[in-house]
């Protein structure tokens, strides 16, 4: 577990500090500067940069997920699990009121599954090998639930919608106290052009400083939508078989092998505590359990 976060957090800080050296050399807080940006078009230029990243993910987000997994779509089924895999999708699909997804299995040990893709009506739901072996149809039926679930609820859209929306505060705030650092170090005087070599250290290590706690909340929402695609998941194929497969899950306690960019769409998650736990995808699997127990 400890790997996986050291390893987000190390994505996340790259980006950033990537994004800061490539507005550096290509000159664009310069050209900033010099034309003296209020907030009206600090705010434009943070939100090009942070959505625009955002949505461009989610954009090659289906491409990306085959490439890293090896996930291959099933276009016409070769046995009859292949066949019980398609007609499940689109049985549950058609009850949650979304366009069919590629349905697709990749070559994994680990129990999981993941959905990504641009909208409702354009997803990919991927099963592991691991998982068709070691769990039961019901419970893989309740596992396509959940998945379907995060399809039917937009949560790949909302997230990056979120994402987005961090981004651009995070862009905004960095150079904003950027700015005062770089006037209390020039004594208050006027720069012509780009700011001091201040500005550009200090916008580097807030955006990195303010990304980290950007990332709590967008794992917190990512928490918080396991427990809906959970209840999708029961209604979709039962509330026993959801129960079910979760504590299947919960033996599944190796270190998950989806990449790190597709982790969050993943179902497994594992227990963690103290500062790790701001950092989890997916809630302790026992407190999904006693959700679904406890709802009515």
């Amino acid at each position: 577990m400890f790997k996986r976060i050291v390893l987000f957090l190390a994505t996340n800080i790259a980006v950033i500090a990537l994004l800061s050296i490539v507005c550096h050399l290509l000159g664009v807080d310069q050209w900033a500067a010099q034309r003296g940006m209020g907030m009206g078009g600090l705010i434009v230029f943070a939100s090009i940069f942070g959505m625009g990243g955002a949505f461009i993910s989610l954009a090659i987000s289906k491409w990306m997920a085959k490439m890293s997994t090896g996930a291959q779509v099933i276009t016409e089924p070769r046995n009859e699990t292949e066949r019980w895999l398609l007609e499940t999708v689109r049985r549950h699909a058609e009850k949650a009121g979304i366009g069919m997804p590629e349905v697709a299995v990749y070559d994994a040990p680990e129990m999981n599954a993941f959905a990504t893709g641009m909208s409702r009506n354009n997803a990919l739901v991927a099963v592991s090998t691991g998982l068709l072996q070691q769990m039961d149809r019901e419970q893989v039926s309740a596992v396509l639930g959940h998945e379907i679930g995060h399809v039917a609820n937009g949560d790949m859209v909302t997230l990056t919608l979120i994402q987005g929306v961090l981004n651009t505060l995070v862009i905004i705030a960095a150079r904003i106290v950027g700015r005062l650092i770089d006037s209390w170090l020039s004594g208050g005087r006027e720069r012509e052009g780009e700011g001091g070599i201040g500005y550009f250290v200090t916008v580097m290590v807030l955006q990195i400083v303010f990304g980290l706690f950007a990332s709590m909340i967008v794992m917190w929402f990512s928490r918080w939508r396991e427990f809906r695609a959970d209840a999708a998941g029961a209604n979709l194929a039962g509330r026993a078989s959801m129960v079910s497969a979760l504590q299947r899950l919960s033996g599944n306690h190796g270190d998950t092998t989806l990449p790190q960019t597709i982790q969050a769409f993943g179902i497994s998650g594992h227990l963690a505590s103290g500062v790790k736990r701001l950092f989890m995808s997916h809630p302790p699997i026992e407190e999904r359990i006693a959700a679904l127990q406890a709802a009515r």
